[in-house]
C-alpha cells in the first residue's frame, strides 16, 4: 500500500532493453505502494527524464549504447539529484560494482533478483538505505586496495565504528539510534563525524567504506 501520506513510490526505468523494461513495468505496476511514472533507453536519455518527470528512486542499468550508467550517474550527482538510483544489472565484475557506488548508486542488486526483493529493495533505497546483495559485498570485500595506514577505523571511535557498520546494514539513524539506545540527534552527530573523519561525501560512501574495511556484518 502506499505510504501514510498516500504517496506512492515514483519509479523511473533506465535500461536499453525494451523487454526489460516491459517486465519490470508489468511487475511493478501491480505493487500498490510504486508508480512507474517513465522509461528510457539510456543514460543521456535518463538524467533528461529524470528533470522531467522528478522521480523518487531510478532503476538503472550499467551498460547500454551512449551514455552508460556510471556516466548517468555522475551527471545525476553534479545536478544534486535527489533521485535514489538502484543498479540492476547482470554485471557481476567488480570493475562495474565500485564505480557505481563511488558515483552515487544507493543500491546494486542483480536482474535475477526475485520480483518482490526488487520491490523490497525499492522500498529499502527510498527510505534511504544502502542497498547491496550479499554477493555485492562480497566483490567489494575482495577488492585488492589496503586499509589506510591508520588501521581499519580510520581513527574513528568505538561508538563510531558501530554507527558506521550499522550504516551498511542498511539502517536509518532512527533504527541505529534504537539498536545503540541513542538519540537520532547523537546518532546524527556521530554520522557526521565519521563523514569529516574519512573524507566522504555521503552514506553511500560510508557505507561502501565500512564494507571494504571489514566494518559491516
Amino acid at each position: 500500500m502506499a505510504d501514510a501520506t498516500g504517496t506512492r513510490i515514483r519509479v523511473l526505468l533506465v535500461d536499453d532493453h525494451q523487454v526489460v523494461r516491459r517486465g519490470l513495468r508489468t511487475f511493478l505496476e501491480v505493487q500498490d505502494d510504486i508508480e512507474v511514472v517513465g522509461e528510457a533507453a539510456d543514460g543521456e536519455e535518463g538524467v533528461a527524464a529524470v528533470g522531467e518527470l522528478h522521480p523518487d528512486v531510478v532503476l538503472m542499468d550499467i551498460k547500454m549504447p551512449g551514455t552508460d550508467g556510471i556516466e548517468a550517474l555522475r551527471r545525476l550527482r553534479a545536478l544534486d539529484s535527489p533521485a535514489r538510483v538502484l543498479i540492476v544489472t547482470s554485471f557481476t565484475e567488480r570493475r562495474t560494482v565500485v564505480p557505481a557506488l563511488r558515483a552515487g548508486a544507493a543500491g546494486y542488486v542483480y536482474k535475477d533478483i526475485d520480483p518482490e526483493a526488487l520491490a523490497g529493495a525499492i522500498r529499502s533505497v527510498h527510505a534511504g538505505h544502502v542497498l547491496l546483495q550479499p554477493e555485492v559485498a562480497e566483490a567489494l570485500l575482495a577488492q585488492e586496495e589496503q586499509p589506510p595506514a591508520g588501521g581499519r577505523g580510520g581513527g574513528l571511535t568505538d561508538r563510531e565504528r558501530e554507527v558506521l557498520g550499522l550504516i551498511a546494514d542498511g539502517r536509518s539513524n532512527r533504527e541505529i539510534a534504537r539498536a545503540l539506545v541513542l538519540s537520532e540527534k547523537t546518532v546524527k552527530t556521530h554520522v557526521s563525524n565519521i563523514l569529516m573523519k574519512l573524507d566522504l561525501a555521503d552514506r553511500t560512501q560510508a557505507a561502501l567504506w565500512a564494507v571494504r574495511h571489514g566494518l559491516s556484518r
